[in-house]
């Protein structure tokens, strides 16, 4: 579909997704299906007071497509039936594939995935946080560690059925202070490949040219510098980080 059709294109909507925190919308253009985030729908946020998370969306697609790891499905700001808003295609994804799981802790597969986390569930049995350990996630997850991602939920990886992860929801990224929250820890003090280097590198890169007077009109100055920050940080540092500071290391809920 030309572009032109996808920003100017009749956004009709179909249904509302009931278990997103801010308004959230189903649609079509000229048989697309889109997920529609109008701002005005947004909910303040004690550590994000000022919006708009739209506008984070559209940046995490942008840094995504500097990546070239196809992380973010497009994603793109334009008008719809309740203003402005973001908007991204539909993904279907594999029902029968779940990326993240929580298992009984004896359960813990030997082989091919990570463990986060133990605790108890509400029935007081020890659960085990995990996630796979495969090529896509890892780049999800040194995405996440550039754009800040302050709620990479279970839910927000979408396991496609040829094996690819998409990350959706990333309107909690990009904030100048380290707000890391995710649910894919496991690969802590582990190096980067070559490739994630090299990915990492492309975004630095092109920060300094196209990219970032794009995101200029998206994010602060403040969120900005610290985009590139990080960039530098862990390309210096070569390796998966730990959690830091005191705030929470993985969102709530975790699903």
């Amino acid at each position: 579909m030309p572009d032109a059709d996808l920003l100017d294109g009749e956004l009709e909507l179909t249904g509302r997704i009931t278990t997103a925190s801010n308004a959230t919308f189903l649609g079509e253009i000229a048989g697309v299906t889109v997920v529609y985030k109008p701002i005005a729908g947004e909910n303040p946020l004690w550590d994000f007071p000022d919006g708009d998370l739209a506008s984070r969306e559209a940046a995490a697609y942008l840094v995504s497509e500097a990546f070239g790891w196809n992380v973010v499905p497009r994603t793109w700001l334009r008008d719809g039936p309740m203003g402005p808003g973001m908007t991204q295609l539909w993904q279907d994804a594999d029902p029968e594939q779940d990326a993240v799981d929580l298992v009984p802790a004896e359960e813990v597969p030997a082989d091919g995935w990570r463990q986060v986390l133990e605790g108890e569930d509400g029935n007081n049995r020890r659960v085990a946080l995990i996630h796979e350990d495969s090529a896509a996630l890892r780049r999800m997850a040194v995405f996440d560690i550039v754009v800040n991602n302050a709620d990479r939920k279970g839910d927000h990886i979408l396991a496609m059925p040829d094996g690819h992860r998409h990350g959706v929801d990333h309107g909690l990224t990009f904030h100048a202070e380290h707000k890391l929250r995710t649910v894919l820890w496991g690969w802590i003090g582990d190096d980067l490949s070559d490739d994630e280097l090299a990915g990492v590198d492309r975004v630095r890169a092109q920060l300094a040219g196209d990219l970032g007077d794009t995101l200029a009109a998206l994010l602060t100055p403040a969120e900005l510098a610290a985009l590139a920050a990080r960039c530098d940080r862990l390309r210096s540092e070569g390796r998966f980080p730990g959690p830091e500071g005191e705030m929470p290391a993985v969102p709530w809920p975790l699903f």
